[in-house]
């Protein structure tokens, strides 16, 4: 069963993204986010040591989870793994982020056209053709869909679970995003969902943000003065959905409400120009953990 505190928890998040005023987290919500920055970090690591579950500290952080399948070349397509935590009770996908020693990833990122989704009428079956999304994170998340769709309904079989949740970290952040749109398309009615991402670039336009706030249950982190959240930019016609939670320079976790808020305490308005970014907050900590495969 789901622990009722972290029930508790999750419910009091969602009443803070959508409230009109920002908020910041307690302790205990923050602390909500561990299990999942791990697994998010672990999706860095090679898919062999995934699926053995020995992957160093990120693997023993949740002795709990069962892996079902992984895969990914870390090149043409992102690592990626799917398994079963039994605490707290759900699916777990996640994507691995941008990794700087490969080149096409870099060149994904760079590749800002806006597309409809609805046009891969298979994938995305019934969507509205004003649903547009960067055109880069559509290929690299279309490349490993059919596989991580058959591990979670695989993994859902085995463990009798009806509830799946979707990380990642910078690109892969992106990936499960849009994992988070295709995946209740081809899941049985009934299955919950939560999208748990960090340093989430905006991912498509106007339509899809809101159509990720209608239906979609997401929590997107972003630390300090990292400035891929704040990419692409919005003139471009990209926007965020709701759902941020930004960490401060005081270490505060701010819960801003709507979509890309401008207050200086989230990161729209904490870095409004390149001249504040600081690319090495990218990668945490979050909560003390810095999202990277280690192997101690």
């Amino acid at each position: 069963m789901f622990p009722f505190c972290a029930v508790a928890t999750f419910s009091a998040l969602a009443v803070l993204s959508v409230g009109q005023s920002i908020t910041p987290l307690t302790a205990s919500q923050i602390d909500y986010f561990t299990s999942y920055t791990y697994y998010a970090s672990a999706a860095f690591c090679d898919p062999a040591e995934v699926l053995a579950w020995h992957c160093g500290v990120n693997c023993e952080a949740n002795p709990n989870f069962h892996p079902v399948a992984s895969g990914g070349d870390g090149d043409i397509v992102q690592y990626w793994y799917v398994g079963y935590d039994s605490i707290l009770d759900t699916v777990v996908t996640a994507h691995q982020g941008t990794n700087v020693s490969n080149l096409l990833p870099i060149l994904t990122d760079l590749d800002i056209v806006l597309v409809p989704l609805a046009l891969d009428t298979e994938r995305f079956p019934g969507l509205d053709s004003s649903i547009k999304v960067h055109d880069g994170f559509k290929d690299a998340q279309a490349r490993a869909s059919a596989d991580v769709l058959a591990a979670v309904q695989a993994a859902m079989s085995t463990y009798e679970s009806t509830s799946v949740t979707m990380v990642g970290h910078s690109l892969g952040a992106a990936i499960s995003l849009i994992d988070s749109v295709y995946m209740p398309l081809h899941l049985p009615s009934g299955t919950t969902f939560k999208t748990i991402v960090y340093g989430l670039p905006r991912v498509g336009n106007q339509a899809f943000a809101d159509y990720v706030d209608a239906d979609l249950h997401l929590t997107h982190i972003n630390n300090k003065e990292d400035p891929i959240p704040t990419l692409p930019p919005i003139f471009l016609g990209y926007v965020h959905p709701s759902g941020e939670v930004h960490i401060e320079d005081s270490g505060v976790w701010a819960a801003c409400p709507g979509q890309d808020n401008a207050s200086t305490e989230c990161i729209v308005g904490d870095v409004p120009t390149i001249f504040q970014w600081n690319e090495a907050d990218h990668d945490g900590p979050y909560n003390g953990i810095t999202i990277q495969c280690s192997s101690s």
